[in-house]
């Protein structure tokens, strides 16, 4: 699912498609490290937070978006698949960004488990785990990529 059209240097900006929030991620420039960035606040029957994400795209200054799918046990796309493409495919064409998918394979769940073992609670920091659990699905994005990723 890697897009070879987004160059190999430059910030990446990877988002994690939810219902209620979309957590975002960005690499360093040389895209080795991802790190959480925030995330994007979405209400019940309203639009896309369109212009806080181009607001993102002109503070971080991207060269490419990844955007993790939810693939099912089987690895197909379901409803939230299809309504992360959608979301990709706005912010990709509005932000003039080229874009690469990629399976979130329970990033926020890692996230979660990795949060309990520590203790935490997630309850109060839902954004902090969105924009990490974007930062897992672009730091493996990015290390797929380089082809360093251990199977």
């Amino acid at each position: 699912m890697n897009d070879t059209s987004i160059p190999s240097q430059g910030r990446v900006l990877a988002c994690d498609w939810g219902t209620a929030r979309i957590g975002l991620a960005i690499s360093d420039e040389t895209q080795l490290i991802a790190t959480p960035l925030g995330a994007l606040q979405r209400r019940a029957g309203k639009r896309l937070p369109l212009r806080d994400f181009l607001d993102v795209i002109e503070r971080e200054h991207p060269v490419g978006l990844v955007v993790g799918l939810p693939l099912d046990d089987d690895g197909h796309e379901g409803d939230s698949a299809l309504a992360a493409r959608e979301m990709a495919e706005l912010f990709s064409s509005k932000a003039a960004l080229p874009l690469a998918f990629t399976d979130e394979d329970f990033s926020t769940a890692r996230v979660l488990e990795i949060s309990r073992e520590l203790g935490r609670t997630a309850r109060d920091r839902r954004h902090e785990v969105d924009a990490r659990a974007a930062a897992v699905l672009l730091q493996r994005w990015l290390e797929d990529r380089r082809g360093s990723r251990a199977g």
